[in-house]
């Protein structure tokens, strides 16, 4: 059963259409910690100024360094504490990101592409998202803005990063950058790492978010600076939020968080960005495992951001995580960021 759920996703992340591609060797993934901004911002930062340190983060192990591939841990997002946040206090403006967008029609067209949504249907789509922040370390296909189009890469987002999750739990707009996001694209082991590492990053530790089987209508977050547990409706105006147990085994475990690693020197790279977007999840009628990709427009999640060519509560033990067939890639974190090939694909 798991191995046919294996193959399933290894099916949806490199058929032709279905969420991504094949990447060749040498692909190539951006680093984003949670208050940079990064390259080729949609809009402005839109993530609330009061914002929670990044949550617990494990403390820094040695990882075994392969030439083989190796996945990356699947969580559902419909997890309980897999989002945290601070009480009735939202991490991204969603009106700003909708004025912003609804100012630049190029922009608003570009990035709704990449959400496989129509241009005129934006604002409704952000106003049903529901304002988070990442406990862990997460990778996505990001979407920068450039040359009038929306230009995919592969990324990890550090763990206390802002995002806007869709009705499955799946992070779909990073906010300090205002960038639509997408499943990521399996890649090999041992890929090339750009951007900023932050102490706590080890491959080992990233998490890929699958959709939840079902509509997520209440979301359950960590208040790291209460220590206490609360619900979240789904809306970007929700109800205030409201106190709960601790969930018996939270993802991840509560803890000492690390500090938000600050944004990049400007001499930083960009990251990959070529080829075309992904969409937003459909609702399933499957297991998470069997789901975790959405359907996207023909192209490749992959590239160079500097590329413009025309693209193609209390403490408790976490669950036991879900392998998946994404790979990560080794355990040694790059340095400081430099500027990367306009050729290269991108990696997670």
């Amino acid at each position: 059963m798991a191995l046919a759920a294996v193959a399933a996703l290894v099916v949806v992340l490199t058929r032709p259409g279905g969420g991504g591609s094949t990447q060749r060797a040498g692909a190539e993934v951006f680093l984003q910690p949670a208050s940079a901004t990064g390259p080729a911002p949609f809009t402005e930062s839109t993530a609330a100024r009061q914002a929670t340190p990044p949550p617990y983060s494990p403390a820094p192990v040695p990882s075994p360094v392969g030439t083989g591939t190796t996945p990356t841990r699947s969580v559902s997002g419909a997890a309980p504490g897999l989002y945290g946040g601070t009480k009735n206090v939202v991490s991204c403006d969603v009106p700003r990101q909708i004025a912003a967008l609804s100012a630049d029609p190029a922009k608003n067209a570009a990035f709704a592409s990449a959400l496989g949504i129509g241009p005129r249907a934006v604002p409704g789509y952000l106003r049903g998202l529901t304002s988070v922040q990442l406990r862990t370390d997460t990778r996505v296909t990001n979407h920068g803005y450039r040359d009038g189009r929306a230009t995919p890469y592969q990324a990890v987002l550090q763990a206390g990063t802002a995002v806007l999750v869709d009705d499955r739990g799946v992070p779909r707009v990073r906010c300090a950058c205002g960038n639509p996001l997408g499943a990521p694209v399996p890649l090999p082991a041992n890929p090339k790492r750009s951007g900023q590492p932050w102490p706590s990053y080890r491959p080992s530790e990233v998490v890929v978010i699958a959709p939840s089987k079902t509509v997520v209508h209440k979301i359950v977050i960590y208040d790291h600076g209460s220590g206490r547990w609360y619900e979240r409706d789904r809306g970007a105006r929700p109800k205030p939020d409201r106190p709960v147990p601790p969930p018996a085994t939270p993802t991840p475990p509560t803890g000492t968080p690390s500090p938000v690693t600050s944004p990049p020197p400007s001499g930083a790279t960009s990251p990959p960005v070529t080829g075309t977007p992904s969409t937003p999840s459909t609702p399933d009628t499957g297991t998470p495992e069997d789901t975790a990709t959405a359907t996207t427009p023909a192209g490749s999640p992959s590239g160079s951001p500097g590329d413009t060519s025309t693209p193609s509560g209390p403490a408790s033990k976490p669950p036991a995580l879900t392998d998946r067939s994404t790979p990560s890639g080794p355990a040694t974190p790059s340095g400081p960021s430099t500027a990367p090939p306009a050729s290269a694909p991108a990696q997670g």
